[in-house]
C-alpha cells in the first residue's frame, strides 16, 4: 500500500476530521459541545446566526471562551466579515479571549488575508488564521491566497460550498460534480504551501449512507477532515478520516526500514515485497504522527 492517508500537513499539533459548526446564538449547544468527539468546534458568528441576534450570539461565545473547558477539542470562532456592520465588534471581542483560530468569510484574494492578518495584530501570535473559500474570485486566486500564509498567520483553508454553489448558480447533488475542480485545487493549494485545508459540509442530516460517500470523497481528495453541521455526522467523519490499522501497519514498517543504517542513502528500498520511495517515508511520517496525537487526545 503507498497511497497517501488524509492527514494535516506536517506540523499540524491536531488532527482535524471533524469540525462541528455551532451556532453561537444556540447557547445550549455551545454547552453540549464540550461533551461532543469532535476533534474541533467552529462557534459560528456569521451564517447561522440572524441579524438580529449577532450581539447577543457574540456575548455568548465570548462567556463559551472565557468559561472554557474544550479540552483537547480545537476552537475556532467564525466572525462576519470586515465588511458587514459586526465583522469588527467581533475581532475587537476576541482579542481578549483568543481562541486557537478566528476563521473568516468570503475571502476573494491575498489582499483579503492581508487585511484580517493586519487586524489580528493585538492576538497572541498562538492564534492562526483560517480561512473559508466560497466564493467565485477566490477560486481564480488560491494560489496567493494560501501563499499569504508565508507573510501571516493563515494556516487553514476551509471549503464553503454551499455559499460557492450559490454563487455559480450551480446544484448541490451526490458526488459533487460542479465542485471537483474547485475541491482538488484547493487543497492542491494548500498543500503546496504546507497549510491545512477542511472540506465543506454535508446538508443531509438523515442520509448516513451519502455524508459517508461524501467523507469518502474529501478523503481521497486529500482534505484533513470535514465540517460538519450535527453532532451525529461525527463518527462517521472521525472513522473516515482515521488512519485503517492497515494503514499504521504500512508506515510503522516504511519508518523502520529508511531507518535501518543500510538504506539511510536509499532513495528506494523494498518493503513487504514492494517498492518505496522517500516520498512514501513523509507520507508514511504524517499518518503515525496524526495516529500518535488521537491517542493523546
Amino acid at each position: 500500500m503507498t497511497q497517501s492517508s488524509p492527514l494535516p500537513p506536517a506540523g499540524a499539533h491536531r488532527p482535524r476530521r471533524s469540525l462541528l459548526y455551532l451556532p453561537g446564538s444556540n447557547a445550549r449547544a455551545l454547552e453540549k459541545a464540550r461533551t461532543l468527539p469532535c476533534d474541533g468546534v467552529i462557534l459560528d458568528l456569521e451564517d447561522s446566526v440572524a441579524p438580529d441576534a449577532k450581539t447577543a450570539a457574540r456575548d455568548q461565545v465570548i462567556a463559551a471562551l472565557r468559561a472554557g473547558g474544550f479540552g483537547r477539542r480545537e476552537v475556532v470562532v467564525r466572525v462576519n466579515g470586515l465588511d458587514t456592520p459586526w465583522g469588527e465588534s467581533d475581532l475587537e471581542a476576541l482579542t481578549h479571549v483568543a481562541p486557537d483560530a478566528v476563521l473568516v468569510p468570503k475571502v476573494q484574494d491575498s489582499g483579503d488575508i492581508a487585511r484580517y492578518d493586519a487586524r489580528l495584530g493585538g492576538f497572541p501570535d498562538r492564534v492562526q488564521l483560517w480561512a473559508m473559500i466560497e466564493t467565485c474570485r477566490s477560486l481564480f486566486h488560491l494560489e496567493s491566497l494560501a501563499g499569504a500564509c508565508r507573510t501571516s498567520r493563515l494556516a487553514c483553508l476551509v471549503m464553503g460550498v454551499n455559499d460557492l454553489a450559490k454563487e455559480m448558480g450551480a446544484e448541490l447533488e451526490p458526488g459533487r460534480a460542479p465542485f471537483l475542480s474547485a475541491l482538488s485545487m484547493s487543497v492542491a493549494a494548500a498543500r503546496a504551501y504546507g497549510i491545512g485545508v477542511v472540506d465543506g459540509v454535508f446538508n443531509g442530516l438523515e442520509d448516513e449512507v451519502e455524508l459517508e460517500q461524501e467523507c469518502r470523497q474529501g478523503r481521497v481528495f486529500g482534505f484533513d477532515g470535514k465540517t460538519l453541521i450535527h453532532p451525529r455526522q461525527i463518527e462517521i467523519s472521525n472513522r473516515v478520516f482515521s488512519p485503517s490499522p492497515e494503514q499504521i501497519a504500512w508506515a510503522g514498517a516504511v519508518v523502520e526500514a529508511f531507518g535501518q543504517s543500510e538504506n539511510a542513502a536509499l532513495g528506494a528500498i523494498r518493503v513487504d515485497g514492494k517498492m518505496v520511495e522517500r516520498l512514501h517515508l513523509a507520507q508514511a511520517e504524517r499518518i503515525l504522527a496524526v495516529q500518535a496525537a488521537m491517542a493523546d487526545a
